[in-house]
């Protein structure tokens, strides 16, 4: 490992895509501690110890912690992703988009609708923010906003969307400059910064025996076990066989020769818990504002140590891994590019019956991964409600952690290998999520 980790400052190209990667997380996390103008900065973090349960919480998880400071990095990246997400959606609706989406000049159209995208929900979500701030106080009765007024919410819209369109270009510049997906790391970055903070509490409470040492022995075993299962079920795919029949144009003979498609077991990725999340703190976020008995009651009959919260998380976790795997993967089209080009699964015949075995064995390897999202989601709760665990270890931020990490190391073995370098692995390439 240590040989590996020299090997990266040998290659001159990737030793500088490696700091320039490292410089911009840097400017991202001093851009998370500037704060916005005309907030009580202890009233908004005293408003945030209770929204764990909530949206803000969720959007606090992708923004490291920008958000309960309310700096100008405050939205974090969450605009952007919501824009792509919609822009996926809207492709299968659309002719128009879908068929951009199959060009490559029509994908550089999609990014770019994609950034108008971001700016107008960055704008939108800045002064829903701006104008909900003002009616927030701290548990104390202390006003988070000193001087309430459209001065304000234009200035905090302005400020927010700002800090959203500089991460978008961040992360833009991360990925052409750097190493890895730009937009992930700054995700990731976001997620990882909160560790050092969860070890000192959990050391704290081991040395004041509030937490006892075989349990906290037993949680690293389970914490080990957890990241290896995660890691073997993001890799994991089913190969189907797929062969083209050899072809004479001209001289020259073409196809002959057998390769796979290879079907992942989780082809949703994290979206499924990020909607599922969404949904099911979305009573807890409205009771926050509307304060009638009913809403009250659906807010703590969906509280986080719940039956009902953690069956209705699993389930909505199931539905949207099929929905969204309907969505990004179509078996259909799958089998018409074989088709065109000679290719077809022995024994099954081109065309129709083609797609209907691929969607055959998608249903079932997406039940595998629906089911590995719901208990890897479902897992922190329990931990917490039951074990009383100081932490938050599982869920949306594991996911992303571990995903990023495994396509950030394949970008960094394949620079290494093309330059004859020992890579982190020594027995063969890392597949990455995308392969």
């Amino acid at each position: 490992m240590i040989e590996s980790v020299a090997n990266i400052f040998r290659v001159s190209e990737l030793r500088n895509r490696v700091l320039f990667t490292v410089i911009m997380l840097i400017v991202y996390r001093i851009g998370a501690h500037i704060p916005t103008p005309g907030i009580d900065a202890h009233a908004l973090a005293q408003f945030f110890q209770q929204q764990a349960g909530t949206l803000f919480g969720l959007v606090d998880l992708f923004s490291g912690g920008a958000l309960r400071r309310l700096s100008v990095f405050a939205l974090g990246i969450m605009p952007y992703i919501s824009a792509s997400i919609i822009l996926q959606l809207l492709a299968v609706v659309i002719p128009t988009l879908e068929k951009l989406s199959k060009e490559p000049e029509g994908r550089k159209k999609i990014t770019q609708y994609t950034r108008y995208g971001t700016v107008a929900l960055a704008a939108i979500q800045g002064l829903g923010i701006a104008v909900g701030l003002e009616s927030m106080r701290a548990p104390t009765g202390g006003m988070v906003v000193l001087f309430p007024g459209w001065g304000f919410r234009f200035l905090t819209t302005i400020t927010l969307t700002a800090g959203t369109i500089f991460l978008m270009w961040l992360g833009e510049q991360i990925s052409e400059r750097g190493i890895g997906n730009g937009i992930s790391l700054l995700i990731f970055a976001g997620i990882v910064v909160r560790m050092p903070e969860a070890m000192v509490n959990s050391f704290r409470l081991l040395r004041t025996g509030e937490l006892r040492a075989w349990i906290f022995l037993l949680l690293l075993l389970l914490m080990v076990v957890i990241v290896a299962g995660v890691i073997i079920m993001t890799l994991g795919q089913r190969r189907i066989p797929v062969q083209y029949a050899k072809r004479v144009v001209g001289r020259r003979i073409y196809g002959g020769q057998s390769t796979h498609i290879p079907l992942r077991v989780n082809t949703a990725g994290v979206i499924p818990v990020i909607f599922a999340s969404s949904i099911i703190v979305f009573p807890a976020t409205l009771a926050q504002f509307v304060k009638h008995p009913w809403m009250q009651a659906l807010s703590q009959a969906l509280s986080r140590t719940s039956l009902l919260y953690l069956i209705l998380y699993g389930a909505f976790i199931v539905f949207f891994t099929y929905f969204y795997t309907a969505i990004i993967f179509n078996p259909a089209d799958v089998a018409d590019n074989m088709k065109k080009y000679g290719g077809f699964i022995p024994g099954i015949r081109p065309g129709a019956k083609t797609a209907e075995f691929i969607e055959r064995v998608l249903d079932r390897i997406t039940l595998v991964g629906a089911i590995y999202l719901a208990l890897i989601s479902v897992l922190p709760e329990i931990l917490i409600a039951w074990w009383n665990v100081p932490f938050y270890f599982g869920g949306t931020s594991l996911l992303i952690v571990v995903g990023v990490t495994l396509d950030t190391v394949q970008q960094v073995e394949a620079h290494l290998l093309m330059r004859h370098y020992e890579g982190f692995l020594k027995k063969g390439k890392l597949r990455g999520r995308f392969s």
